[in-house]
């Protein structure tokens, strides 16, 4: 395709009342209005990569996007973020015709792009007299504004639509990958896949049909930066860097990767193909040069459901709290949740929840979770390796040494489902999300409660419990945007510690005996600390709660935090309260439309 890539401009508007007329904003509208409207028209052909507008620009106009694909970015320079897809049959620009004040994004062309603009002055002249059709464009900024407040906003700006597939070399089999992706794609909505041969001699016009008939189409591009590869980048939402997990890291010559962007406005993501199990250490090897580059491993026919649901923004997120032995109860949740047919494609946690969802996302089977935790806490008991409470009542090497046995040299890269678990950082005062680096570590440091176990310290930097900051991290999942989140918090919303006894003083030396006999009627320091690293993020969780799609709290009060002999119990009881309200959801639930898919 030589020259401008919108070939059939002529046909795209030769009637502007009937293409207006199909965007929901102005559907039902009087033909005369709608051909007023077109009157005022001017018409725009943006490449992929180009920007409309930054900013702090004066709002002179709107735009109504008849073909391709707009993205809205936050304009802060240090974190650039991705904060919504503006599709075709959507306009962007009114608020600020309406409120009057500059742009309050970025917007870019995700791909090649066909615009109708209508200045501030037309806009104000055409529907000064038109009431109907500027309370429509007023309820379509309300509408925008709720959606963006709404705890699935996220998962639904960063759900795309049109994936190109970028092969590293030759030797990745990315035709039988496009075909086993268009495959799971179709579980989802209508697919379609587009390579060269097929579709290199089309225009721009052909693209748009194939894209409008079909909820998500894939595009297959050549390692080499030709001519189709440029158009491919130009088409997607979404760039998928596709490679072969045990070759050596490389680069995309197709990108120039990494040294010029300027061909992807799009978000790119790294996907590694493994032949029979997945390879320690490839996911390190490769991300070295794509630092905020997501990664997915795909192995078993099984990934590229995942992998579908994860890139349309129908991925579930599993968030587990903190909240030592009632943690137990998160095993009985994963079976429920299993058993009903939810899948789970991504995992956070804090705490206890973070080495449980460690083991989730290492796609060990509910036995196995059971065979290894009880071991690790039941049968080991590793707080028992007390030491001089200089720093920490327990000495921390019977945790550490237990967290090395079960997950080894692996690094949270390595996982084969997306994980991150949190802790808080004392010297900056600040929560710590792990996503990269050595699993057991980071696991440690989530799992320090301040008193009971000593620190990690690390960098010049001191991090404790998550639970101290944030116990129940669906802020994290939910920043991700890849679809629905499920909470489950275990932490205590009851009375999680009590005393029947009115003291204040430790007694006297002689006195202890008769105290020591009495100690059941008083929480022990073990209890005090711990409930003390949790109380701090109270508020949070409370908020938290509010922002996942299913929030699951099974009734532990009659476990204690420390019974680590309760572990039955609490699976039992996390189970039996998961199976029951995922039976009370209703068939609209965003969790069980997923289940479905």
């Amino acid at each position: 395709m030589d020259g401008n890539p919108f070939e059939e401009t002529a046909t795209l508007r030769s009637d502007v009342g009937a293409l207006l007329a199909e965007m929901p904003v102005f559907s039902g509208l009087d033909a005369t209005l709608l051909r007023e409207i077109g009157s005022a028209v001017e018409w725009l052909s943006l490449p992929g990569g180009a920007k409309l507008f930054s900013a702090g620009d004066p709002s002179d106009a709107l735009y109504m996007v008849l073909s391709g694909c707009l993205g809205a970015f936050s304009a802060d320079p240090t974190r650039r973020r991705f904060l919504a897809r503006i599709p075709a049959g959507d306009m962007v620009g009114e608020m600020g015709l309406i409120s009057g004040r500059p742009r309050s994004a970025d917007v870019v062309a995700l791909r090649d792009t066909e615009l109708a603009r209508i200045s501030a002055k037309a806009f104000n002249e055409v529907l000064r007299g038109h009431p109907e059709a500027m309370l429509r464009i007023a309820r379509l900024t309300v509408d925008r504004l709720a959606q963006s407040q709404s705890p699935a906003a996220s998962a639904r700006s960063r759900g795309a639509c049109t994936f190109t597939i970028l092969p590293q070399s030759m030797e990745v089999d990315f035709g039988g990958f496009a075909s086993r992706l268009v495959k799971a794609l179709a579980e989802l909505g209508r697919a379609e896949l587009v390579w060269s041969v097929r579709a290199k001699t089309h225009t721009s016009q052909w693209f748009n049909k194939i894209e409008a008939a079909n909820d998500y189409v894939v595009y297959v591009a050549d390692p080499t930066p030709d001519r189709w590869t440029k158009l491919c980048v130009r088409q997607a939402d979404a760039l998928l860097l596709l490679a072969r997990a045990e070759s050596p890291a490389g680069s995309w010559a197709a990108l120039r990767w990494p040294h010029d962007h300027s061909m992807a406005p799009q978000r790119s993501e790294l996907v590694l193909l493994h032949d029979t199990t997945l390879e320690t250490g490839a996911a390190a090897r490769w991300l070295a040069d794509l630092p905020d580059v997501p990664h997915h491993h795909v192995q078993s026919p099984g990934d590229y459901s995942r992998l579908a649901r994860v890139l349309t923004g129908r991925g579930v997120g599993l968030v587990l709290s903190g909240g030592g032995a009632r943690g137990f109860a998160h095993i009985g949740i994963v079976k429920a949740l299993r058993e009903a047919g939810v899948p789970v494609d991504l995992v956070g946690g804090t705490s206890m929840g973070a080495i449980l969802g460690a083991g989730v996302a290492l796609r060990w089977s509910t036995d196995e979770l059971k065979e290894r935790f009880r071991r690790a806490f039941v049968d080991s008991r590793p707080l028992r390796d007390y030491t001089l409470p200089f720093v920490s009542l327990v000495s921390g090497r019977k945790v550490s040494t237990r967290l090395y046995e079960a997950f080894g040299d692996l690094t949270i890269e390595d996982l084969p489902i997306d994980f991150f678990c949190v802790s808080s950082n004392l010297t900056t005062g600040q929560t710590v999300v792990h996503r990269r680096g050595t699993l057991w570590r980071w696991l440690r440091s989530s799992v320090s409660v301040p008193g009971v176990l000593p620190p990690v310290l690390h960098g010049g930097e001191v991090l404790v419990d998550g639970a101290a900051m944030n116990n129940l991290p669906v802020d994290v999942m939910r920043e991700l945007g890849r679809g629905p989140v499920i909470g489950c918090d275990v932490g205590g919303a009851d009375r999680a510690l009590t005393a029947r006894s009115d003291e204040m003083d430790v007694p006297l030396p002689w006195q202890l005996l008769r105290w020591i006999k009495a100690r059941r009627q008083c929480p022990s320091i073990f209890q005090i600390l711990w409930r003390a690293g949790m109380v701090n993020s109270n508020a949070s969780t409370v908020a938290h709660r509010a922002q996942s799609d299913l929030i699951l709290q099974p009734p532990l009060a009659e476990v204690d935090m420390l019974d680590w002999t309760a572990f039955d119990r609490a699976i039992q009881s996390g189970y039996e309260y998961a199976v029951k309200r995922l039976e009370e959801l209703p068939a609209d639930s965003p969790v069980l439309k997923c289940a479905g898919s």
